[in-house]
Formats: structure tokens, sequence, C-alpha cells
């Protein structure tokens, strides 16, 4: 029998300097996108090396194309050679702040505040994205070794610091370690609860590929006098690509985009229809009212299981205040595609390009800028020992059983792993909806750091029962 009780009791009563370590982590401000922060980002890259190798890794920074990546190292003495490798993933660095006068507190002064409903929040810049987060596995794993007990896995621990701005970084640097990584599962913990007591395992995420259109026209711009009606009209080609409906005048429709992922299996729809997600409080939260999209699938299908098209932002001639006749000479969009798993984003880029060029109003051309990486959508098996191991750990800790679920969003480093590694990862996370990720006030719930530690602790006593 393993000592579980201990550890969770150790995980409880170690709370308060748990919460001091955390809390240190996030007084760095490791924007990553910010080169004013780029000390910063590696200062915070030593931290974490140091709190690794107090805890009995081995650890080293390693220098990427971007920030550094800590890579650390834990392997059991005796643990069998037939043990899984397991690699656990996280991020160090924060979106910006600003508007910072939007902050109740200042970012990077952690502050405890107990709301109204009781309930104690941490408020501060990466609270819950993603150093509250992965410090719950980290406490887990501190507090398990320190209850005598040894983990039933080789763990590798990665934790990178360009997650909020450039993956490539990472990218590549898996890429050249895939022959020694090579683990048998990935743990990331970047991702949230169901709901406020209801824990979830994410099985698919989205993919992404953002582009830019420019379309030129006349080499000047024309007076809509002297010229209106010969020359062509360059604002108006961007929006005819594929998340634009056709206008009255007769463009182009939109292209197909190439199909992917699992099928909607009718099980799975029932699945997905037994968790009574609220399509009307989802669009009203945001003041919308009417669902739009595929007609033949729910919006909580639409954000996890199929691929869209957008135009996120379109410019082109006169924007000023006043009037100005003119017809421009150019005219840009910026699009995003959300991919599913089995789709190639490559592809999908090169299909949308090829359908702009070939719906060009004559005497225009077009230039494309790649805005991201190509970024694949994932999707892993709910069938899995992990996903069973953590279904019960999960339903054990929260006493409810968890969503199998998807996001809408992409995590780049999880499709990394699998095109590099061939390794599926396991998304559990801990983090509410009402986090303001990304957002002043980001904060992360004491109960969901507590409670997320003593999550792990049971997956890890689980997989230990399972390998005896």
């Amino acid at each position: 029998m393993s000592n579980l009780a201990a550890v969770l009791n150790r995980i409880d009563r170690d709370l308060p300097d748990s919460l001091e370590r955390l809390k240190a982590f996030l007084r760095f401000p490791s924007i990553s996108t910010d080169a004013a922060h780029d000390g910063a980002c590696r200062d915070t890259a030593e931290w974490v090396k140091a709190h690794l190798q107090d805890m009995g890794f081995s650890a080293a920074l390693h220098n990427t194309t971007g920030h550094p990546v800590v890579l650390a190292e834990l392997v059991e003495p005796g643990l069998a050679a037939s043990a899984p490798h397991v690699l656990f993933y996280g991020h160090y660095d924060v979106q910006p702040v600003d508007p910072v006068e939007l902050w109740t507190h200042p970012p990077f002064e952690p502050t405890v505040v107990k709301g109204g409903d009781g309930r104690e929040r941490l408020y501060a810049r990466g609270a819950a994205d993603d150093k509250g987060q992965l410090m719950t596995f980290l406490t887990a794993v501190k507090a398990w070794r320190e209850e005598g007990g040894r983990l039933p896995f080789r763990l590798t621990v990665l934790i990178e610091g360009d997650e909020e701005g450039n993956s490539q970084h990472l990218e590549g640097f898996v890429a050249a370690r895939a022959g020694s990584l090579k683990p048998d599962i990935c743990f990331v913990c970047d991702t949230g609860l169901w709901d406020d007591d209801t824990p979830q395992i994410t099985t698919s995420l989205r993919g992404c590929i953002a582009d830019e259109v420019i379309v030129t026209g006349p080499r000047i711009d024309l007076h809509s006098g002297y010229y209106g009606g010969p020359p062509p009209h360059p604002p108006p080609a961007p929006s005819r690509g594929p998340a634009a409906p056709p206008a009255r005048e007769g463009p182009a429709p939109p292209p197909p985009l190439p199909d992917g992922g699992p099928k909607l299996t009718p099980r799975r729809r029932k699945e997905l229809q037994a968790l009574r997600f609220n399509t009307r409080k989802f669009l009203g939260d945001v003041g919308l009212k009417q669902p739009a999209g595929e007609k033949n699938f729910t919006a909580l299908e639409q954000i996890w299981l199929r691929p869209t098209a957008e135009v996120n932002g379109i410019i082109g001639g006169y924007t000023g205040e006043g009037s100005k006749t003119v017809l421009p000479s150019k005219a840009s969009a910026k699009l995003t595609f959300r991919l599913v798993a089995g789709q190639n984003p490559t592809k999908i880029r090169k299909a949308f390009r090829a359908f702009i060029r070939r719906h060009l109003p004559k005497d225009c051309t077009a230039e494309f800028h790649n805005q991201t990486a190509d970024n694949h959508g994932v999707s892993v098996s709910a069938d899995s020992i992990w996903v069973a191991a953590a279904r019960k750990a999960l339903k054990d800790e929260w006493g409810r059983k968890p969503v199998i679920g998807g996001e809408g969003g992409s995590i780049p480093v999880v499709g990394a792993f699998a095109r590099y590694l061939g390794a599926d990862s396991l998304l559990v996370g801990f983090s509410r909806a009402n986090d303001a990720v990304h957002s002043p006030n980001e904060k992360y719930d004491l109960d969901c750091f507590q409670r997320g530690a003593r999550s792990w602790a049971r997956l890890i006593a689980g997989l230990a029962e399972g390998a005896k």
C-alpha cells in the first residue's frame, strides 16, 4: 500500500510554505515578449533550476534561440529499466500586464484576498498561467519524496520561457533532442476545470495558423471622381477569404477546408450533450444571442472538434476623421485558421493563398506573410492507461467524474511532442474560467492550488500501485 495519506497530509500541512515558494516565483516579471525583461526571464529560469536542484533533480539551463529552457531529470535509485518515462512540461514566462492601471494589486506583488464567498485567491500575473499550475505538480512530487515515497517512473521536467511568445524556439529545442527525451507520456498542466467543482481531462486541442494578405491594385491612391468605375478596388479583395460570406455581386464562395480529426460518433455526441453546455449563456456573456457557425454542430462541438477560418482584421483606404474620396491602392487582411487533428497546416495555408490568387480582381496582385509557425491540432485517446489513472485520481480528489473534453485553443508544444517525440500528452489543469488569464487581475484560487497538488499526488499513487 502506498503512503498516499501521509503525502496528502504533508501537502495540506505545508501549504503556507508552498504558497511562499509560489509567491517568490510570481515576483519575477518574466514577460517573454518584451526585450526589456530578458534579464528577468533568465533570473526566473535560474530560480526554477535552483528549486528543482533543491528537490533532488539534476537540473541545468539550456540556451535556445529565445529564452533559456530548464531541463531536469530525476531517476530513483533502483528504478526498474522497464519503468515508464514521464516528461512534465510547463512555462515560466507570462503575458504583458497592460493596461496596468486596471490591476487592483501590483501584478508582480502576489496578494492573497478572501472573497465574499469565503474563497481565498492569489492575485498576480502568472498565478494561473502557468506558474501556479506547474507548481501544483512540483509540490506533489516534493511532498511524495519527503514522505519517503519513490516515484514509479523516470521523470524529466522541461520548463520553457517562450510559450507566450514564439513557440518556434522550444520546437527547435525539442526537435534537436528528440532522441534523448523520448518519453512514454507528457504531463501538461496548462488547462482548466470544466466548472468550479468539476475537473476535466483534455483530449483534443485545435491547432492554429495565421496569415496576412496584402492586395495591391493601382500604384497610387486614385481620386474617386476621376477614376471611380474602371479600376479594380483592392479593399474588398481580402474579405473574399474563407471566413467571409459571398457578396451579392458574386465573389467566389469560401474554399472548402480539408476535414480532419476523429469522427464525431453518436456515442461522443451523446457524451457532449450530457454536459448540458449552455450556449445561450455562453453567447450572452459576450453580448450575443444567436449561434452561428456550422449548422450541423452545436457550439461546444464547433469549439472543440471543428476547424474554423476567420478574418481578424481588415485595413484599407482612408480611416481618419472626415471624408477622403479616394480609391485605395492597397488593402490588407489578417486571418487565422483553427485546425483539428489530421489537418496539415502547410496545405491549409497553401490552399488559402491559392484561393485568394484565383479570385483576385484583374490588375491586382497579392503578397502573403506568415504570422505564426504552423501549429497542428492534437487528439489523444480517451482510453489510454494514463487517462484511466487520471480519471480515478481526479474523481477521488474532487468527488466528481472528470469531464473528457477538448479545448478550442492551442498549446503548441503538445503538437511538437506528438510530432518529434511520438508521445501523447495528458492534459490536466486546475484553473477556473474566471481566473482572468492574460487579463488584468489574473488570479489562482488557493483551493485549486491545494487540490491540484493533491490530485497529482493521487495520480502518482495510482501509477505506483499499478507498477507493483
